[in-house]
């Protein structure tokens, strides 16, 4: 990475750091991706103050911040300072709400050192023309006050910028300044934050003006804002440098009112047996209330905290007083101290010593064990076969007696190869009675 002193900073920074000596700047955070002033043909280039324009690179000039060029305008050309290049000056356009059907002007080249005497000769009669313009203008008895004068970079163009409460007429105005100074007029209306933007200064904050650095849009400001904030209503101290409310009072206001919501109204009174409070002040971040025993005056002041105050609030709604607005103290656990080295031994995982011969003794028991439960278990399993021996005996003698009877009873199932029944002849039958006697 490059770094360089740049003009102004007065200390090293790289190309896309931010630069204090211009206003309104832009920082690049794509400033050291390859190739990235080549994505896009659109450059920022910025002019005195806080006036900037975009700007087509149609020519392919290699251009990088804090590039002096010349670029098209009307009449002649305009001299400025390139504050951005690259993939961020589209959406810088879309910030700064362009049109996208507006004529875009273009680069013509970087600034030589004809144009730089030119340049520096316009600025030089800058201050010399803003008061003479202010003579004419009180002199034609107008009521608007020039703030800045702008000459273009060629010297044939004039912008006063004027701040006016209500519509003047400057048309004579215009004639008069074009016969006293020669050049081509055109008249800008700003703001009195504007006009502290384009002049510059410092904050009561001791930084500089945040709309001289960074701000582009002004929203309004109003005295609500310091209420919420419980910010003090002294005008002198809410005004900024531009004689209007400081900017500043909106940045943390939605903060305060989120906070606020977790703190009861003001309205609401505690009652207690040693008194009735009311609301005196709350410190509204730390989430803090103080009240006092008498509506105008500080006199007893108490201060609780948001939650105790919803408490005693509930109190009072079932018709119940508590002593006092403090909370009891409670006595705090007491804290155990926690050593993770101790929580487990970190040798647990290792072996000691006669560990190999008490696995070995463990087997052997465990061999023992097994061979003194081996005969048990043989004379387990012979005496299970003769009880079966013994129940299965009868049982076949049944089966027998049964299939001698059953070939002397008719059976349906008992056919022939034809499908006659195969009855047995009366014959046998008396044959087989006889054996049955004499058994």
């Amino acid at each position: 990475m490059d770094y360089k002193l740049n003009n102004g900073s007065g200390k090293l920074c790289c190309k896309g750091c931010s630069r204090q000596d211009k206003k309104l700047n832009t920082y690049d955070w794509l400033a050291d991706v390859p190739n990235n002033a080549e994505e896009s043909d659109m450059v920022e280039v910025q002019f005195k103050n806080t006036r900037k324009g975009y700007y087509k690179n149609s020519n392919k000039i290699k251009l990088e911040k804090g590039d002096t060029v010349a670029v098209e305008a009307t009449p002649g050309h305009d001299i400025g300072v390139v504050t951005l290049t690259g993939k961020l000056v589209p959406l810088q356009m879309k910030k700064a709400n362009n049109r996208p059907d507006a004529e875009i002007k273009r680069i013509y080249r970087k600034a030589k050192p004809v144009d730089m005497e030119k340049y520096n000769e316009a600025k030089a009669k800058e201050h010399a023309t803003m008061i003479k313009a202010r003579q004419i203008a009180a002199n034609l008895n107008l009521n608007m006050k020039i703030g800045d004068v702008e000459y273009q970079g060629d010297g044939n163009k004039a912008i006063f910028y004027y701040i006016a409460d209500e519509r003047v007429d400057f048309r004579q105005l215009i004639k008069v300044l074009a016969e006293a100074f020669r050049v081509r007029i055109e008249m800008k209306q700003i703001g009195a934050r504007q006009e502290a933007g384009r002049i510059g200064g410092i904050g009561p904050c001791g930084r500089e003006l945040c709309c001289a650095t960074w701000m582009t849009s002004f929203v309004s400001v109003s005295t609500s804002a310091a209420r919420f904030q419980d910010i003090s209503l002294n005008p002198q101290k809410l005004a900024g440098q531009c004689a209007k409310l400081k900017c500043c009072m909106n940045y943390e206001v939605d903060s305060y009112v989120e906070a606020q919501k977790k703190l009861p109204s003001r309205e609401i009174e505690l009652e207690t047996k040693d008194g009735t409070y009311y609301f005196f002040k709350a410190d509204i971040m730390a989430n803090q209330i103080s009240y006092s025993t008498d509506k105008n005056f500080p006199a007893n002041l108490i201060t609780i905290s948001g939650r105790r105050a919803f408490e005693i609030i509930s109190m009072n709604r079932k018709g119940v007083k508590p002593d006092t607005l403090i909370e009891s103290e409670r006595k705090p656990e007491p804290k155990k101290p926690i050593d993770l080295l101790e929580q487990e031994s970190l040798t647990r995982f290792d072996k000691r010593h006669g560990s190999s011969d008490n696995t070995s003794n463990n087997s052997q028991n465990r061999k023992k064990k097994k061979s003194n439960n081996r005969p048990q278990q043989a004379q387990m399993r012979n005496e299970k076969e003769n009880s079966r021996v013994q129940t299965q005996a009868p049982n076949d003698a049944q089966q027998v007696k049964e299939e001698q009877g059953s070939h002397n009873k008719p059976n349906r199932n008992n056919r022939d190869r034809n499908g006659r029944r195969n009855f047995p002849r009366p014959q046998e039958r008396n044959k087989k009675d006889d054996q049955q006697v004499k058994e």
